[in-house]
């Protein structure tokens, strides 16, 4: 049996105003109580059908590139309304990676520096879709 993805966890110095900006970000929901750590999911208790995200304060800033991200795809705006919206709630854009062509990412970091990316919609993905092959690499 594998394992599941429980939770996104995230260091920093502010897990309260941290928590809210992620929730705002995914349209999801603040959940503390006496315990440091602030959980942010759709619902209380989690349905665990996919990872939540929880914050544990910790005394000092990040320090270092991320070396694990979040990549974001917008689920009813384009991807640069998307990145408008989310500078709007405290993100900075790290290095913009989008093409003349509307391909592309954003690179941003949180409010603590922590990276993430916006991609492009399903919807951008869709008008502008080349068929690629996968496959599935076994042992």
């Amino acid at each position: 049996m594998a394992s599941s993805l429980r939770n996104i966890t995230v260091d920093c110095t502010d897990a309260q105003r941290l928590a809210r900006f992620w929730a705002d970000v995914l349209g999801w929901n603040v959940y503390f109580d006496d315990d440091p750590e602030v959980l942010v999911a759709p619902s209380f208790p989690p349905a665990r059908t996919a990872p939540t995200m929880l914050f544990i304060p910790v005394p000092e800033p990040r320090t270092v590139k991320n070396r694990l991200h979040v990549d974001l795809e917008p689920a009813d705006r384009t991807r640069d309304e998307e990145v408008a919206r989310l500078i709007e709630l405290g993100a900075s854009i790290v290095e913009d990676h989008r093409s003349d062509e509307g391909l592309g990412w954003v690179w941003l970091s949180d409010p603590e520096g922590n990276d993430f990316c916006v991609e492009r919609s399903a919807g951008e993905r869709a008008v502008a879709a080349k068929p690629r092959h996968f496959r599935l690499v076994e042992d």
